[in-house]
């Protein structure tokens, strides 16, 4: 029998209201442009910013903590990803999603006018906070006003809204930073949200939960999101300055980690007895393919957000490229994964199967991360540039297959908590995946580094000037550090590939749909078989013991002919059936 608190779980659930609005194709056109636009100016932003750390980090004198500019976009992305998906069941996803783009308009804005480091970090992290918002939301937009069966075909606008932004972002912000100023980036950046919002405004379905606001606003799960900032909070910033920043005895390190493990007990069991609308079900993870795709999004985040900062660290620090060009290999990954994401979305919609599409992208995803590893100072550019593809057409079958997966295996009630979850998993992958590549990274360049430049390993994203020979042997020490960094990540991949066999491929039908379609196919088969019971002559009565058996006259030929009335001590079958 279920507990208290999972009961409580389960009236809270089929309380909220029901925000499904299929809409018509001429609608769904526009809503999913609009959808679109908004990701777009997302990922620019949110992948724009790593071709252009280094210039940043000259600019404010801060080349050995600008990697925060990164980490705290994500701690921030991380901490609020889980609170978006029950606040939107309770205020309606409108409302939340035009708030998330408001405040991605207020951190660009704010970025570009960044007086100092300090400043552009807490600037980043509104940022962090906006785009899980937008990421969020949008995916349970579309989960209100498309069926899971189609959504694989109406990808391809987010697909295109995602991949472009990550092609064009890199581009875009290099190219400001060349000829005029990264600030410009940020500046161009924030009108383009305002309309993404505009558009949002006029055209966004709005299923608004009717209820008392009172209410409403206790059945948010305070006590989770305090429990679950302060310990990722907590957990995250040691992990990401430790050995760098701080010294790993220190008692401030230490305390911040132990008080961190104890806030994220405390908020599992918030989670488990206390919550009556949980941010986190737990209830989610006891099903064996929901945790295994949940897993695999911590994992290749790791890898994901790792490559997203450290492949432009390889081309910048070790190839000696430019920005222009660091963002146009990022194209070579960014380009395929939109198109092959646009393609398996077609695919899973068709033939109603997602589980080859994962095998697939996790195969080849696998593959990539382990020839990242090979590369090298003296690598062809186009041998790195199809490399990369390779990842690319790895995470292109990746990203919207395995919401699909995850949504195909829980209730309706639950569809935002899942995505949210999802999207919380893979930041909380990618941070600690960044905290981790920067240990690696400095640690491996401390060891590589002539003793007379060790002090360098503190500055990994600028690159100083120096005479040729100490810059060949810098450049050596980066390619060494970074192709550790990639080994550290690649068996991350690995371990992706091995969870898929906990996926099961039980198509596209929902739970309680498939429940539904088995109840009605029972129900068939009952009226079935009760027609054909009704069909049949009735079986002649047995005299019970003790009775005497008087034969019946035979039957003139007159009254087999003649006589039509009918046999009243017989059953009127077929009044029975019409009534």
């Amino acid at each position: 029998m279920p507990s208290a608190a999972a009961q409580r779980q389960r009236a809270a659930e089929s309380g909220l209201h029901d925000q499904t609005n299929l809409l018509r194709k001429k609608q769904l056109f526009i809503v999913f442009s609009s959808l679109a636009s908004a990701l777009f100016i997302c990922y620019a932003d949110q992948n724009g910013i790593g071709t252009i750390l280094p210039t940043v980090a000259r600019d404010f004198k801060a080349p050995n903590t600008i990697s925060w500019a990164g980490t705290s976009s994500l701690i921030a992305n991380t901490v609020t990803q889980v609170m978006y998906a029950r606040i939107s069941d309770i205020y309606g996803r409108k409302p939340v999603f035009l708030f998330s783009v408001g405040m991605l308009v207020l951190a660009d804005i704010l970025c570009g006018f960044a007086p100092d480091a300090p400043s552009f970090y807490v600037f980043r992290a509104l940022g962090g906070i906006a785009g899980a918002g937008i990421n969020s939301l949008t995916m349970m937009i579309v989960s209100d006003i498309v069926t899971l069966e189609e959504r694989g075909r109406w990808q391809g606008f987010l697909g295109a809204g995602i991949g472009g932004g990550n092609a064009v972002g890199p581009l875009l912000s290099a190219a400001f930073a060349l000829h005029q100023t990264w600030r410009a980036f940020f500046w161009f950046l924030a009108p383009c949200g305002a309309i993404a919002g505009v558009i949002g405004f006029f055209y966004l379905p709005s299923t608004m939960p009717k209820g008392n606001a009172k209410h409403q606003f206790k059945l948010i799960d305070w006590a989770g999101i305090i429990t679950a900032t302060i310990a990722i909070v907590l957990i995250l910033i040691p992990l990401s300055g430790g050995g760098s920043y701080f010294d790993w005895s220190s008692p401030m390190v230490i305390s911040m980690l132990v008080i961190g493990a104890l806030s994220f007990l405390a908020f599992l069991f918030v989670e488990w007895k206390v919550a009556t609308l949980p941010m986190m079900p737990l209830n989610m993870y006891t099903n064996a393919p929901v945790a295994a795709v949940l897993a695999q999004n911590f994992f290749f985040g790791m890898v994901y957000y790792s490559n997203l900062y450290y492949i432009p660290l390889y081309i910048q620090n070790v190839r000696g490229w430019d920005t222009i060009i660091s963002a146009a290999f990022l194209v070579a990954i960014n380009v395929p994964q939109s198109m092959v994401s646009t393609l398996s979305g077609i695919f899973i919609s068709r033939y109603k199967r997602y589980g080859i599409v994962i095998w697939t992208g996790f195969t080849i995803w696998t593959l990539g991360a382990g020839l990242i590893c090979s590369f090298t100072r003296t690598m062809h550019p186009a041998a790195v540039a199809v490399i990369l593809s390779i990842s690319g057409i790895g995470a292109g079958c990746i990203f919207q297959p395995s919401l699909i997966a995850l949504q195909a295996h829980c209730s309706k009630a639950q569809r935002a908590a899942v995505i949210s979850n999802r999207n919380f998993l893979r930041s909380s992958g990618g941070a600690v995946g960044l905290s981790i590549s920067a240990q690696v990274l400095q640690s491996s360049l401390r060891n590589h580094l002539p003793p007379r430049l060790a002090s360098l390993a503190h500055d990994t994203y600028a690159f100083p000037s120096l005479d040729a020979a100490d810059e060949d042997a810098v450049r050596n020490a980066y390619m060494a550090a970074i192709r550790t960094v990639f080994t550290v990540s690649a068996p991350m991949m690995g371990l992706c590939l091995v969870l898929c066999l906990f996926i099961k491929d039980r198509g596209l039908k929902r739970p309680e749909e498939r429940e539904q379609e088995k109840t009605a196919e029972a129900a068939t088969a009952n009226e079935k078989k009760q027609e054909m019971q009704d069909k049949q002559p009735p079986p002649e009565q047995q005299p019970s013991s003790g009775e005497t058996t008087i034969a019946a006259p035979a039957a003139s030929k007159e009254n087999d002919i003649g006589d039509t009335r009918p046999d009243m001590s017989a059953p009127n079958h077929n009044s029975q059936i019409e009534k």
